[in-house]
């Protein structure tokens, strides 16, 4: 039995980043431990999934774009953002898929708009492809739904034991480095306190560390079979509208990931921006938020 109660966010003193994430959040009990979600607006619902080790902060442009004429769903991944992070969990992609469908569940949304960047390309759409009938239209920014051999060497050196646990949970090395990496414009220091500011301990980086363990690279791990259903279920999305936003000096998911999207979905509309990175909502949401809206906007 879930319930939803107003978010508290005991933990955390968000006045200072309230001039960049001024919005309305609530709290679900999932399995675990609770949830938080932006709520804004009202009108058709638009799901909006990050990644790490960004949370609902990253579509902070997009929501606003968005919050006049639509409501506008944004949840924190459990460990993320202003969701509780707790120790024992799982962390696994299937935990965070079950805790998105969860979410919507509870919300009755019907039909939504979906939005995904990094790994909520994989979670977004493991909740999409299971429910095909409730997606009208996709976003996608620099992510993947489908397995890759490649690895960036900066990404692969996280996983080596130990070192990866004081890297990413002792230094915050993996968040403090992607305000500077994961842009090509440089973050002004507000708002990289505030994509680090839940990330604020050892304890609470435990999700950053568990994303990059639950990357699959070979079949034996957890995870693989997971993404490959995601990815022979992407057929079930064929013919939803589908706009893809990408930042073509992103060095995560590079242009080969960008085919791996056109292969799957050829009628998509493609968009590269040259000289964005990874975070491609922190360098071109000038451009990206007004057509996103004006995709969504007509709602038939």
């Amino acid at each position: 039995m879930t319930s939803i109660t107003q978010d508290t966010s005991a933990t955390l003193d968000l006045a200072p980043i309230r001039h960049l994430y001024p919005f309305h959040t609530a709290r679900l009990e999932v399995p675990g431990g609770a949830i938080s979600y932006v709520d804004e607006g009202a009108g058709p619902p638009v799901v909006m999934v990050h990644g790490n080790p960004t949370w609902s902060l990253y579509y902070r442009h997009l929501i606003a774009a968005l919050r006049d004429s639509h409501r506008v769903i944004v949840p924190d991944h459990m460990g993320c953002g202003l969701s509780d992070k707790p120790q024992a969990y799982p962390y696994r992609l299937a935990n965070h898929i079950e805790n998105l469908t969860r979410l919507i569940d509870h919300l009755d949304l019907g039909p939504v708009d979906l939005v995904v960047h990094d790994w909520g390309g994989a979670i977004g759409m493991g909740w999409a492809t299971r429910h095909p009938e409730l997606v009208r239209r996709i976003v996608v920014l620099n992510t993947a739904a489908f397995l890759s051999p490649r690895l960036p060497l900066r990404i692969a050196v996280c996983r080596v034991p130990v070192f990866g646990d004081l890297a990413l949970r002792g230094a915050n090395a993996f968040a403090g480095a992607a305000t500077f990496m994961a842009v090509e414009r440089p973050m002004p220091a507000d708002l990289r306190r505030a994509y680090l500011l839940p990330y604020n301990s050892w304890a609470n980086r435990i999700a950053q560390l568990r994303f990059v363990q639950d990357i699959p690279l070979r079949p034996a791990h957890p995870t693989w079979a997971v993404v490959d259903g995601i990815d022979r279920d992407l057929v079930a999305l064929r013919g939803k509208p589908m706009q893809i936003f990408w930042g073509g000096k992103d060095w995560c998911f590079d242009d080969h990931f960008l085919a791996g999207w056109l292969q799957r979905f050829p009628e998509a509309a493609a968009y590269r921006f040259d000289d964005a990175g990874h975070y491609v909502l922190e360098d071109a949401h000038a451009e990206i938020a007004p057509r996103v809206a004006q995709f969504f906007g007509a709602w038939v």
